[in-house]
């Protein structure tokens, strides 16, 4: 076949950013098969997934409340709680996947070892079993959680280190003695869930976080945010700075409790949201440290000149953005930085997209519906991209923004301001073109 226009778009992932892509690409009447390595719809939010690259722990909550986390089409019903579980999230992806009819386009069981593009610019993905199926457009909606980075530190650790990605249930560490490094979410979520099991539970952080509750005066956190927002039409830094100080208002000075307050400005990080940190800290089941400074044998030396005998590191740490299907010299997240129009479009490898590699300030499930209904637009001729030049100074633009707001580290090049690139997205949609 040589009229490449004529060939079926790939997915591949079905999460909750493969699933909206799909959708918005049935609406549009674009062709396309969808992969997916496990046996059901969901991805990182399904629980022991037996894709192997879920996350999940039985614990697990998501930190965006019912109102503000579903598809802009698809409410999420009133009688699920604020903040929905793991298991909640799945049943309500899997509903959507059935109720817009995406699930019969996905294949699932089915691994995707390479993407390659041919010399007439079709896109050649190969599949476990060898099957090789040429495409126009490849869209890669698997995932960024699934790769873990490890700290690295002076010495040498003799007890057990696992990585946040493998971590489940509190049950293995009774009676033991447990470090927790990070002071993420899910680090702040897995050291509460250990700590009532443990014999001593520590937190070891470089330069704290900002701990933001999940209810302020009994309402969800990014309820208030959102009326700030949305309502008010604050600016994000000045909706951000607003937010600590209710956040001081409902429970005072973090410092009061033992957690640091960090010397950065608030709207300068990805806050950590925790309604039970505090309060665990404050009743000394979770003891913060500092950054972790030697391990000799069993005992951990800090910063702050201290040291714990401890049985067991986790590591807290994030996870490296990695496509092992995809030649890195076609594309790579180098240090953490994605070159990428629109935060989806490699500008020298025209065809090759990717949804959800983000990390918004706001909720993620409707920005990766927003990026698929981009993409479907595109991928239907209803919206024209500019050249790679223009696409290269976007991409500038952004680093530049990037560099600017956040404090310097790999988890924020990522990050994306839902309200600003949720426009900016609407603006291309609305005018057929897509510009700086």
């Amino acid at each position: 076949m040589n009229d490449i226009s004529a060939l079926p778009v790939c997915i591949i992932g079905a999460g909750s950013s493969g699933v909206t892509t799909a959708k918005a690409l049935l609406e549009r009447g674009v062709a396309f098969d969808c992969y997916e390595i496990g046996s059901d719809i969901g991805g990182m939010w399904r629980y022991q997934n037996d894709n192997g690259m879920s996350s999940a722990y039985r614990s697990l909550h998501i930190d965006t409340s019912r109102r503000n986390l579903g598809y802009s089409d698809y409410p999420i019903p009133d009688h699920y709680p604020d903040f929905l579980s793991h298991f909640e999230v799945i049943k309500y992806l899997s509903d959507y996947a059935d109720h817009f009819k995406v699930r019969p386009h996905v294949r699932f069981n089915t691994k995707v070892e390479s993407v390659s593009q041919d010399g007439d610019g079709a896109w050649r993905v190969t599949l476990h079993d060898r099957e090789s199926k040429r495409y126009r457009a490849v869209i890669v909606a698997n995932g960024h959680l699934w790769d873990p980075r490890w700290a690295r530190f002076n010495g040498e650790f003799q007890g057990e280190s696992l990585h946040a990605h493998d971590y489940k249930t509190p049950e293995p560490f009774l009676g033991k003695n447990v470090l927790v490094v990070g002071i993420g979410n899910s680090a702040v979520d897995i050291a509460v869930d250990v700590c009532k099991l443990a014999n001593n539970t520590y937190i070891s952080t470089r330069r704290s976080a900002w701990i933001m509750p999940k209810y302020i005066m009994g309402l969800p956190s990014d309820r208030w945010s959102s009326f700030l927002g949305s309502k008010l039409k604050l600016p994000t830094r000045m909706v951000r700075t607003t937010m600590k100080h209710l956040m001081y208002l409902a429970v005072g000075d973090q410092s009061r409790f033992g957690v640091p307050r960090p010397k950065h400005a608030i709207w300068r990080e990805h806050a950590t949201l925790s309604q039970e940190l505090l309060p665990y800290v404050g009743h000394g089941w979770i003891k913060v440290k500092s950054n972790v400074k030697e391990l000799i044998g069993e005992k951990v030396c800090f910063e702050d000149g201290s040291a714990a005998e401890v049985d067991t590191i986790i590591y807290a740490t994030g996870y490296k953005t990695t496509f092992p299907f995809i030649d890195q010299r076609v594309f790579k997240v180098d240090d953490g930085k994605a070159d990428l129009y629109r935060r989806m479009a490699v500008p020298h490898a025209p065809g090759l997209y990717f949804a959800g590699l983000v990390q918004p300030i706001g909720p993620t499930i409707p920005l990766v519906e927003i990026q698929g209904q981009w993409l479907a637009r595109v991928l239907a001729g209803h919206v024209k991209l500019p050249t790679r030049g223009v696409m290269y100074q976007e991409i500038m633009q952004h680093k530049r923004a990037l560099e600017k707001r956040y404090v310097g580290s790999a988890r924020y090049t990522l990050e994306v301001d839902f309200k600003e690139y949720a426009a900016q997205m609407r603006s291309d949609m609305s005018s057929g073109r897509a510009r700086v």
